[in-house]
């Protein structure tokens, strides 16, 4: 018998008691149980059993009053979590974690403990879930930092989030980094082929950490737990996916940068793109000197001076932390003064210094609450139980479970309607979130292979426009020649990573040339707005630019 299966089993053996925190429901519809008079009742009853269960209720969806397992179809699951979730809000809980299994000829198999292990489809039985329902409603959204990570390959930048989302040293040979790796092969190879993310937190007694990342509901629990939470976006050191790092910078709603540098290595070739992209963007940034215990003292000042060159020689100030203290750092920190700390995930040095600032550095992406909802879309995936999901980072407004939105363009620039059935956060389930949070958003109406990163979603009465064409002004960074009209490089806007023709005002572009451009997406139309920063790169050549003019449906 599979752990999961046994959880199953063990809660459907212990029964609803009188007094108990177990609770049998076959399912839940907004018809009949969100109705007046009923809802309250029923969200009375699971206050009963949150009490009971010391802050704690298990409520087993798709089984009969006496444990009978049948199982529902999924959408009736689906919409059973929607009533629970508004059941739980409006009893002072939340979801917290929800199991499903596939129901075949009467027996339950269970799927993977994330949930999205293959279940049997309705017309087997259906879908059974055990969902935990914590005291307690989820955080406010303003104390909450966004920090993305860059750096070379083996430059201890996944290790160095790894230890600080743990507070575990790191064992010499970057076993901290797996917490952050969710592929198979990155962690075989130590080489991360993917954004991954990490969470960490503060209350009044200091830092809040994952015990074990691996298990979900310990980064929930983080969350829930937490006065002020701090994001991860780690991103991809290694050269051959230098696109997927310029999305993870490019495409999140970022507070801060931090670059890792190793001390027994010093400033790369890949460092030095990576510190560009980041200051391009206008990113506060910091930098991180990594292995510092891999070193005598005389190779640590010498990769400390050698850092603090490369940010000269790009018109920053270097201000290094062990010097001016980290007051300094948290008041100077800025487009133009980037703050220098040396650490070491196995001696645990300076690690102190960033819980620090990560715990007093204050928000600067701007918080967008009173803006319309848009979200782009960065990666999918599908949920047994709950179906396609949609991730990426809020951009601007709130979503709330049971919200009815729009979601593309598709190819053709038509916007498809969908509706949000729930919100999850670093597994973490809510009912509404804000500008700012890494969220994954189940909808309803359209399925996983339909959606498309780059794609965005929107309140149901926007009226977007999407464009295959848009002016900008461009700064060129790097380039061996002369940019000309009809040079097609990959525009990396928001999640939207695109060939795309330049064509520049004057017919041409040098290095270090600043100018305007029409450009112009080669496949399909996307939604762009004024105002939005971009990268363009092919090969060795790389530029900046910022959206003047739409020319949409063109």
């Amino acid at each position: 018998m599979s752990p999961d299966r046994a959880a199953l089993e063990r809660t459907v053996e212990r029964g609803e008691r009188e007094g108990g925190s177990v609770e049998f429901k076959e399912r839940l519809t907004k018809e009949l149980h969100a109705s007046e008079g009923r809802f309250e009742s029923l969200a009375a009853q699971l206050r009963h059993r949150v009490l009971s269960g010391d802050g704690e209720a298990t409520y087993v969806v798709g089984v009969t009053d006496d444990g009978g397992i049948t199982g529902i179809p999924r959408e009736d699951f689906s919409e059973s979590m929607d009533v629970l979730s508004l059941l739980a809000e409006e009893a002072g809980a939340h979801i917290e974690e929800v199991q499903t299994w596939g129901v075949g000829n009467g027996s339950a198999s269970a799927t993977n403990g994330d949930g999205t292990g293959s279940a049997a489809g309705p017309e087997d039985g259906g879908i059974v879930g055990l969902a935990t329902i914590r005291e307690g409603t989820a955080i406010e959204d303003d104390e909450h930092v966004v920090v993305g990570t860059a750096g070379h390959v083996d430059h201890g930048k996944s290790t160095l989030v790894g230890s600080l989302v743990t507070g575990q040293a790191d064992d010499g040979e970057g076993g901290t980094r797996s917490f952050l790796d969710v592929q198979p092969h990155e962690i075989e190879r130590g080489l991360s082929a993917d954004l991954s993310y990490g969470v960490y937190g503060f209350d009044s007694e200091g830092p809040v950490r994952m015990d074990n990342p691996h298990r979900k509901g310990d980064r929930a629990r983080v969350v829930q737990q937490a006065d002020r939470l701090v994001s991860f976006v780690d991103t991809v050191g290694h050269e051959p996916w230098l696109r997927t790092t310029i999305r993870g910078l490019v495409g999140q709603k970022l507070d801060y940068g931090l670059l890792t540098v190793a001390a027994d290595d010093g400033p790369t070739d890949t460092t030095r793109e990576h510190l560009g992209i980041l200051l391009a963007t206008d990113l506060p940034t910091m930098v991180a000197i990594t292995k510092a215990d891999l070193v005598d003292d005389e190779r640590l000042v010498e990769v400390e001076r050698e850092v603090e060159r490369l940010l000269r020689e790009v018109e920053k100030t270097p201000l290094r932390v062990e010097r001016h203290g980290v007051e300094s750092a948290i008041e100077e920190i800025s487009e133009t003064v980037v703050p220098v700390v040396t650490t070491s995930a196995v001696t645990g040095r300076g690690l102190e210094v960033l819980d620090e600032m990560f715990a007093r550095l204050p928000k600067t992406a701007g918080s967008g609450v009173d803006e319309q909802f848009r979200m782009y879309v960065d990666r999918t995936y599908n949920v047994t139980g709950v179906g396609a999901v949609a991730s990426g980072t809020i951009k601007s407004g709130e979503v709330a479970a049971g919200d009815e939105l729009l979601l593309g363009p598709m190819q053709d620039g038509s916007f498809r309607e969908v509706e949000a059935r729930s919100i999850e956060m670093h597994y973490h389930r809510v009912d509404q979130a804000s500008a700012g949070r890494i969220v994954g958003i189940a909808l309803k109406g359209v399925r996983e292979e339909e959606i498309e990163r780059g794609m965005t979603l929107l309140p149901r009465e926007a009226d977007p426009e999407p464009s295959r064409e848009f002016e900008a002004e461009v700064m060129v960074l790097n380039h061996p020649t002369r940019i000309g009209a009809g040079y097609e490089p990959v525009v990396h806007i928001e999640t939207v990573s695109e060939a795309a023709a330049l064509y520049p005002e004057n017919d041409q572009l040098l290095p270090g040339d600043t100018g305007r451009a029409r450009v112009r997406f080669k496949f399909r139309p996307y939604l762009v707005e004024e105002g939005q920063r971009f990268v363009f790169r092919e090969g060795q050549s790389k530029g900046v630019g910022t959206v003047t003019d739409l020319h949409p449906g063109e």
